[in-house]
């Protein structure tokens, strides 16, 4: 036997912060050390943080970088294990993505990422360069870790480390979704044990995805593949999940959280590399394929990491895996990142507009489900949730939180801020759900300030604006519901910075939006109202996925007014109420919130623009809706988009979750200024669906027929 104990961790990283990561890390290899582990595997670019973005085109950044893994390398920390660390260098002219392999206090080899991850949320070819040889050559290290380390050059490249009794190789992160990805030809090589160091972000549905291609890894060419991650928010929209592991043959053997307020976490499998051996020796094709394959070269190093037969060491089983529910993902997803958020922000809490809806409820509790993690977290011996808990709630004489309604009290204000329009149904729900968390509740009346900014329109012009109810136009209407959205967004801010020095404590409050993705991609929501936020936890959340998420919430995070909310049609609550007249959302989009999904599906997942939006949806929709009905709602949705495309440009920093997002900052980069009328594409749409009402195309209740990707549109798995 070939008994192998490996380790590979989830660190929360900060980026820009070396003095956070470089503790995160020695502190991983401490834990692996004591594991017995004899190789460690860190995140992508763990040194830096991953999310540094155009601070790596500063040359100070690699500078400091490389003075982190010096004082690595002077101290005793890789003495007996192989570490690999990512960092960015540079090589000649070029900067580079790279794992760095360290033993005994030495570099062994540098491995340069191959390919970079350049769509969605990633822009590596921004700041990097793909290495694109496949070899090996000298690389000059810079000579101040050269005199401090009496090492001159290290190979670079690709390639692998060929140990005594097995050989390891690096596979970065995206290089494993890739259509040939480079464990292949490595494990034909000889290759035992993969290490891929990820930064990879959470999305909703997606784990199952990471963890598919993990295991097919393996599966049909044996092998150990080590995964890490980042987890945690390290300074942006994204959360890292975590979920480091190792899979053995195509079994998953040891696999961390998803979702931790956890600074570090190792996960440590006991492993026999004989296994590997033997399957691939079974595998007839791996053998002929195998004998014939392209060499990759490799580094000689004369240190064994295996221990033969032991009995006091315990191989490591297949385990079932560890999937959350979506439901869970949206509670314990963004309730880290906030976590993350506030305690390194220097803020002492933060502020929520409730109005008793379905969205600012799902923020609310997201926050509360935040207090019960670090309630938890601390009652589970965590001293760094601890210390950061204590200073954020201000406790004094050795006290700290140990009820999570006591610790909301502290750091969370909600404030419902009703005018004439509110309801007192709505006003009761966002007081009931208050208590049930532990917010310090406000209750403010709007309606003087509204008055006051009404009389000095009216001095300025001579006229006063009307509601469409009580016969004024459309754009009185719309000029008074823009008051009401705008006037809470001042409120909010004003409260945050202030309410704090009123109740004696220091620091501020950041404000919390709560528009949801579906709102941002119609453009159903008030430029600089309470969309405009520090940060939205719920910003790229499908309304469907809020609802099921408040459902579930009610019973398993004990806030059952939660339930009656879900219930209650979603209403702005800006409009009078009358006895024939109340304002609700879906009629005033002029769509469903599931039909917005599927728009936003289509329209960014599978790249459709009007006319083939149009063309798919005559086959999803075909049976209950004739082609010139589908034309009516495809124009009615792209002129609403476009009409109201300006202002993603100043939504409120969200986090990300949803592929379908409009988020205008990084993933979804297109204009803010369009031509509504699309008069081309419309023009097209008018004709197929009049050649269409004359053929009487239809389609089929079942699906029947249709194409694939009106057949994912509705799918939230789709284009994961």
């Amino acid at each position: 036997m070939r008994l192998l104990k490996v380790a590979t961790c989830n660190l929360n990283q900060w980026a820009m912060d070396f003095d956070c990561n470089l503790n995160n890390i020695k502190e991983s290899i401490t834990r692996a050390k004591e594991a017995g582990a004899v190789i460690r595997l860190g995140p992508e670019l763990e040194i830096t943080g991953y999310g540094c973005e155009d601070h790596f085109l500063e040359l100070d950044t690699v500078t400091h970088a490389w003075e982190c893994l010096k004082e690595i390398l002077l101290g005793d920390w890789t003495d007996g294990i192989v570490c690999s660390f990512g960092m960015p260098l540079i090589q000649g002219s070029e900067r580079y993505n790279c794992q760095v392999l360290c033993l005994n206090r030495k570099i062994i080899m540098i491995r340069p990422k191959m390919w970079l991850a350049n769509d969605g949320n990633y822009r590596e070819l921004r700041w990097f360069t793909a290495w694109k040889q496949k070899e090996l050559v000298d690389f000059q290290l810079p000579s101040e870790i050269s005199n401090a380390l009496s090492q001159h050059t290290v190979p670079f490249g690709y390639g692998y480390i060929q140990f005594l009794d097995t050989a390891v190789a690096v596979e970065v992160c995206e290089e494993l979704f890739t259509p040939i990805a480079p464990h292949a030809e490595l494990a034909l090589n000889g290759v035992e044990v993969f290490m891929n160091a990820s930064g990879s972000h959470h999305q909703l549905r997606k784990l199952d995805v990471r963890l598919r291609a993990l295991i097919g890894a393996t599966h049909t060419r044996g092998g150990v593949y080590m995964y890490s991650n980042q987890q945690g928010c390290d300074g942006g929209r994204l959360y890292y999940d975590g979920c480091s592991c190792v899979v053995v043959n195509g079994d998953v053997v040891a696999q961390g959280s998803q979702f931790s307020l956890k600074d570090v976490e190792v996960v440590v499998a006991e492993i026999d590399l004989d296994a590997v051996a033997s399957l691939r020796g079974s595998i007839s094709s791996f053998q002929e394929q195998a004998s014939c394959k392209p060499k990759v070269p490799s580094i000689a190093t004369p240190y064994k990491l295996c221990q033969s037969f032991n009995v006091k060491m315990s191989l490591s089983s297949p385990l079932e895996i560890r999937y959350h529910s979506p439901e869970e993902e949206i509670a314990f997803g963004p309730g880290c990142w906030m976590w993350d958020y506030l305690r390194r922000s220097g803020a002492s809490g933060f502020l929520l507009p409730l109005s008793g809806g379905a969205d600012s409820s799902s923020v609310a509790a997201i926050v509360g489900c935040m207090c019960q993690l670090v309630v938890k977290e601390i009652a589970n011996g965590d001293e760094q949730v601890k210390a950061d808990a204590i200073r954020i709630g201000h406790y004094t004489d050795g006290q700290f939180p140990t009820d999570s309604k006591e610790f909301a009290k502290r750091i969370f204000y909600t404030v419902f801020m009703g005018s004439e329009n509110s309801s007192e149904a709505t006003r009761m729900r966002a007081k009931l759900l208050a208590d049930e968390i532990g917010s310090w509740h406000l209750d403010v009346c709007i309606d003087g300030v509204i008055a006051a900014l009404l009389s000095l329109f009216q001095t300025l012009t001579g006229k006063r604006p009307r509601y469409k109810v009580d016969g004024g136009s459309n754009i009185e209407n719309l000029g008074l519901q823009n008051i009401q959205a705008r006037i809470r967004m001042v409120l909010a801010f004003m409260l945050a910075s202030l309410v704090p020095w009123v109740h004696n404590k220091p620091g501020f409050y950041l404000v919390l939006g709560s528009s949801n993705v579906d709102e941002g991609l119609r453009g159903y929501l008030t430029k600089y109202d309470c969309s405009s936020a520090d940060i939205n936890p719920i910003g790229s959340i499908s309304k469907q996925d809020l609802r099921r998420f408040l459902r579930w919430a009610a019973s398993h995070l004990g806030y059952t007014s939660l339930a009656e909310i879900e219930a209650a049609p979603p209403t702005a609550e800006l409009e009078p109420i009358r006895s024939n007249y109340s304002q609700l959302d879906e009629v005033d989009m002029g769509m469903t919130y599931e039909e917005l999904s599927v728009y936003g599906r289509l329209r960014k997942i599978f790249r459709c623009g009007p006319v083939s939006m149009f063309q798919n949806l005559c086959y999803k929709w075909g049976a209950r809706l004739t082609p010139s009905e589908v034309s009516d709602k495809v124009k009615h949705f792209f002129k609403y988009y476009s009409i109201n495309r300006h202002k993603m440009t100043v939504l409120t920093p969200s986090y990300h979750a949803e592929s379908y997002s409009p988020e205008d900052n990084r993933f979804d980069l297109r204009q803010f200024l369009y031509n509504a009328r699309w008069p081309y594409q419309f023009r097209k749409i008018d004709e197929l669906a009049r050649a269409s009402d004359q053929e009487k195309m239809g389609g089929t209740s079942n699906g029947v027929g249709m194409g694939v990707v009106a057949a994912g549109s509705g799918d939230p798995k789709a284009g994961l």
